[in-house]
């Protein structure tokens, strides 16, 4: 069973960058699909990026296309999710996730992080 622990939040202007890490511990990263979600006070967890096992193809939202960017390093068993531009209603908890199978943009995936807070202010 893999372990995920994100780390980067934090508080952040608005047009400001943050980068987030999800650190993976007991499984091999490179046997996951990856994927960030994020999830705002009274709204439901939502799809933010995602990652197949070898990186070479990537997946985002809309609502963060051209702004953040998921990578991974199977070497590190680390995936990152960076943003710029950001705006306040980035603000949320955000979370890595991991997946055995194909990439999903829904929350079915298998094992989830604590998760990380980003607050935007404006």
């Amino acid at each position: 069973q893999v372990q995920l622990v994100e780390s980067g939040g934090g508080l952040v202007q608005a047009g400001g960058s943050l980068r987030l890490s999800c650190a993976a511990s007991g499984g091999t990263l490179s046997s996951y699909v990856m994927g960030w979600f994020r999830q705002a006070p009274g709204k439901e967890r939502e799809f933010v990026a995602a990652i197949t096992r070898s990186g070479t193809s990537i997946y985002a939202a809309d609502s963060v296309k051209g702004r953040f960017t998921i990578s991974r390093d199977n070497a590190k068993n680390t995936v990152y999710l960076q943003m710029t531009s950001l705006k306040p209603e980035d603000t949320a908890v955000y979370y890595c996730a991991a997946r055995l199978g194909l990439v999903m943009t829904s929350t079915s995936y298998d094992y989830w992080g604590q998760g990380t807070q980003v607050t935007v202010s404006s």
